[in-house]
């Protein structure tokens, strides 16, 4: 019988350290368990205690024990501690306060913007490990009733109608500024992550695939990410012995999976058949690549006229002179045809703000400014990128969709704008200098608007149409990132 010699025997390479990582998620299931519920635990009460805490001090403020002259507090109250029943008070008080502010602070200030980031540098990691919604949804679902999964739940509109739906809520409420605005809005979509994890799927993440309102961004913002899991479909089918079937929370067919827009990085495939490794790429390559996937249009319309129009109407309205006047005017013509009913105040917090105690109150007219300033971002703004891509589009002789992805950078940069907006409002609060503040806004708008035309050119490079044809479409392709980056510069540099 012939015998194999020993020299020709060559042991498999080492994985990379990346290929390791992942592998260590696989194996360490409870740990990442672990560490989810911790988060769980800590969402719950960031969210849920500060909504049944009375308001802030004006002077209230977070790291100073200074209140400020006007304040009937004791300055250094915070730091010495209650000497009296009267100073008692007062101290609760204050550490109260505090505990609303931090609340705040980290979870607009810091939570939400560097969750934005992450997924643009690794992925949705946090989906698959973080998520408090994902850890709550697929636990109910494992306990549940195991329902099948209706048509109407699948459909592809859903993350751009609860994107948009969401986010104008949130402004009417001023769910940023009111611990009882986000309770309502995040602990409503909690809630509802539970109730659908417990009717439907078996151990799977329902909620997340179809109906969270941030999934659509999330997965537009993942395709940049420079780390993904890499199927090697190769490596797969010469796999010489069958296997389970992956256990996908997100619901995906993992040997078909062609980028990293919806795979929520979780880790439990990894070294699935020897073919599933995390690996680096370059953030272009599934833009700009073959193998990428096309977005379906609900999701270049999320990307245009949700990230592009409803969350940039969202932000810019606080600052925006333009909306002052524009509500004065109106004001001052209701006044003068004895129209008075719209100058009336909310009648519920739940419904527009009404927080007297604190001098913030919306009227009707309040709301409906709102919501006109916001719908006329999202058709002028976002009807203009839309416009504008598929001229380029067809122009080049490509799918306005994938030309469409080459505004995912400005966006998810945009967006990590929009929210830091929050801690930049806390820090000058406290009395941190922030004079660097406006150069490093600058220094990332101009990455964001760099990127996209740098993609956009490369998409419109290899387009089908003639060269005179692909010229002009490189041109119309500046109309948006013209657009998006003047709107920034306004807010960030002229009001």
């Amino acid at each position: 019988m012939a015998q194999t010699h020993i020299l020709n025997f060559v042991p498999p390479l080492p994985r990379p350290r990346l290929a390791r990582l992942g592998d260590w998620m696989a194996r360490r299931r409870r740990a990442i368990l672990a560490i989810q519920w911790v988060i769980v635990v800590f969402y719950l009460v960031l969210v849920a205690l500060p909504a049944f805490l009375p308001h802030p001090h004006p002077e209230a403020r977070l790291f100073s024990s200074d209140f400020g002259a006007s304040s009937a507090i004791d300055p250094n109250l915070c730091a010495t501690g209650a000497q009296s029943p009267v100073d008692k008070a007062a101290y609760a008080a204050c550490w109260r306060d505090r505990m609303v502010l931090l609340a705040q602070y980290l979870f607009w200030g810091v939570w939400w913007p560097f969750v934005i980031l992450s997924i643009m540098l690794m992925g949705r990691v946090w989906c698959g490990v973080l998520c408090p919604e994902g850890a709550l949804t697929e636990f109910a679902s494992r306990h549940g009733r195991g329902g099948h999964i209706p048509k109407w739940l699948r459909w592809s509109g859903w993350p751009v109608v609860a994107f948009i739906l969401t986010t104008v809520y949130g402004q009417l409420v001023s769910v940023y500024d009111y611990p009882q605005a986000a309770l309502l809005i995040l602990g409503g979509s909690t809630v509802a992550a539970v109730a659908v994890g417990w009717m439907y799927g078996r151990g799977k993440r329902v909620w997340c695939r179809y109906l969270c309102p941030v999934s659509g961004v999330f997965s537009l913002l993942a395709r940049i990410a420079p780390i993904h899991f890499r199927i090697d479909r190769a490596a797969w089918d010469a796999h010489p012995q069958r296997s389970a079937a992956v256990d996908c929370a997100p619901l995906l067919d993992v040997k078909h999976l062609k980028g990293a827009g919806q795979c929520h990085a979780c880790g439990r495939c990894s070294g699935h058949r020897d073919a599933v490794s995390l690996a680096a790429r370059s953030p272009n390559a599934e833009i700009l690549g073959a193998g990428g996937e096309t977005p379906r249009s609900s999701e270049a319309a999320l990307l245009l006229f949700g990230m592009l129009g409803v969350a940039m109407g969202a932000f810019h309205w606080t600052v925006s002179p333009w909306f002052v006047q524009g509500k004065q005017a109106a004001a001052e013509w209701l006044v003068a045809h004895d129209i008075f009913w719209p100058l009336a105040e909310s009648p519920a917090w739940w419904l527009l703000t009404r927080y007297p105690e604190v001098g913030d109150v919306f009227s009707w007219l309040d709301g409906a400014a709102i919501l006109v300033w916001i719908a006329a971002y999202a058709l002028l703004l976002g009807g203009g990128c839309w416009l504008a891509v598929r001229t380029a589009a067809r122009l080049a002789g490509i799918d306005w969709r994938r030309l469409a992805l080459g505004l995912v950078p400005l966006a998810g940069i945009g967006l990590f704008l929009g929210l830091s907006m929050m801690s930049a409002t806390h820090m000058r609060a406290e009395g941190v200098a922030l004079g660097w503040l406006p150069a490093l806004r600058g220094v990332l708008l101009a990455i964001g608007i760099l990127w996209s035309a740098w993609l956009g050119g490369q998409l419109v490079r290899v387009g089908a149409g003639g060269t005179a044809h692909r010229l002009l479409a490189g041109l119309v392709w500046l109309l948006p990132l013209g657009a998006v980056g003047g709107i920034w510069w306004l807010i960030f540099f002229v009001w």
